[in-house]
């Protein structure tokens, strides 16, 4: 009795730094990007081992990452098998899966490491259930609040119905369970207080930030433009919410204005087929190029390069409170933007971009074609953008509320279920 006494409170006084071993073990359970993949998670991890905590992250196999056990710069990472769904059915076969697999390895790292934080990353808001349970051993529940699932799903399938009733639930539920969330931004902040009943003191904005010191301003590559003399890029996912499909529109607009730009697409997505038909059925075959997933090094190259890059984000209730990873990494790498103009976007870029009209791919070409017309323009937007991440918005200062959270889950005062 007397030695568990003395493991518990060396347990409960937090994580120690140098080369002991950690004494609170967090567990990270992510399941729409497998680790280290996904780079907000990564980025939490990291900071968490460094700290001293020790970090375990359960995630799913899903492209190049496919081992099932592997160690990373200290983190331990277990991946599980998932079969992506497709329609409101295909979605919750997928969900449960995963909470199935979620459940399994997280009682399996717990007699291994006895962790004493759950680190949940929606979507889905399913992992409470797990949080939940572990809460009655006196485990503490952090929601990472990456994505608004209810507007997620009103903008996907385009109606509620009882499956809509029930991601309310379960995002009620989520909140009912966390001891501490964490938002991306300051409506997902004012979200988490006002829908879910969170405390204002236990709720942290730690944005999305890029790290500064993983960032290298190079020359452009004009290799990479493939002849035209400007470039303008768009990065990231190419899903139905994205709104792809606006750019493309915006490039034919710009091309019929002038002939010497060309555009890159940079990601993958289950709207890549249709927007590679809309490309051909829109004559720009020639001069827009989909690179797919490509290495870091390459990314940093054609950001370096990019003369516009671009953010077509539509205004719906989910995009316009939520902050693009693109917008700020464009920022990182001193490029001037385009936007739609939404609440958070503007929040985010500030004075360092141009805002289009929402969902108008007229005035989208428009706001690209000043840039392109003006190089001190753009210069002067990439300048303000750079600016803005070395002063607000990097890495280095989110992570200070990202241990200021844990701080407060695993002090005083856990909230009951």
């Amino acid at each position: 009795m007397a030695e568990d006494q003395k493991e518990n409170t060396a347990r409960d006084q937090g994580p120690r730094t140098g080369d002991q071993e950690p004494r609170t073990h967090v567990l990270i359970i992510v399941e729409d990007l497998p680790v280290p993949f996904d780079r907000r998670v990564w980025q939490e991890a990291s900071a968490l081992r460094d700290a001293g905590y020790g970090v375990s992250v359960i995630c799913p196999k899903r492209n190049a990452f496919t081992d099932a056990r592997e160690t990373l710069e200290g983190i331990d990472i277990y991946r599980h098998n998932l079969r992506e769904g497709s329609g409101p059915l295909g979605y919750v076969l997928e969900y449960l899966q995963a909470l199935a697999a979620q459940f399994v390895l997280a009682a399996r790292i717990c007699r291994r490491k006895r962790f004493r934080v759950i680190h949940a990353c929606n979507p889905p808001d399913t992992i409470f259930v797990i949080g939940a349970f572990f809460k009655l051993l006196g485990v503490r529940f952090i929601f990472d609040h990456h994505d608004l699932n209810p507007e997620l799903f009103e903008v996907k399938f385009g109606r509620r119905g009882l499956l809509y009733r029930l991601i309310c639930l379960a995002e009620k539920w989520t909140y009912r369970t966390a001891d501490v969330s964490i938002a991306t931004n300051d409506s997902y902040r004012q979200i988490a207080i006002e829908r879910g009943g969170m405390p204002p003191d236990r709720v942290f904005v730690v944005r999305s930030a890029p790290d500064l010191r993983k960032i290298a301003l190079s020359p452009p590559r004009d290799n990479l433009k493939q002849g035209p003399r400007h470039l303008v890029l768009y990065l990231g996912t190419m899903g139905p919410q994205e709104g792809v499909d606006l750019f493309l529109e915006a490039a034919a607009s710009v091309a019929q204005a002038r002939s010497d730009t060309a555009f890159v697409i940079i990601g993958e997505g289950s709207e890549v087929p249709r927007l590679k038909s809309m490309t051909v059925a829109l004559g720009l075959d020639s001069i827009v190029r989909f690179t797919g997933r490509i290495s870091d090094s390459n990314l940093s190259d054609y950001l370096c390069t990019a003369d516009v890059c671009v953010a077509p984000d539509p205004k719906n209730p989910m995009n316009d409170k939520s902050t693009m990873n693109k917008v700020l990494q464009y920022m990182a790498y001193a490029r001037p933007v385009v936007l739609f103009d939404l609440t958070e976007g503007r929040r985010a870029a500030a004075d360092a971009a141009l805002y289009a009209r929402p969902n108008d791919p007229a005035d989208f070409a428009a706001k690209i074609l000043q840039l392109l017309e003006s190089p001190s323009l753009r210069e002067e937007l990439g300048r303000r953008g750079r600016r803005r991440i070395e002063e607000e918005l990097n890495w280095d200062k989110e992570k200070i509320a990202l241990l200021e959270a844990y701080r407060t889950a695993l002090g005083p005062g856990r909230r009951a279920l």
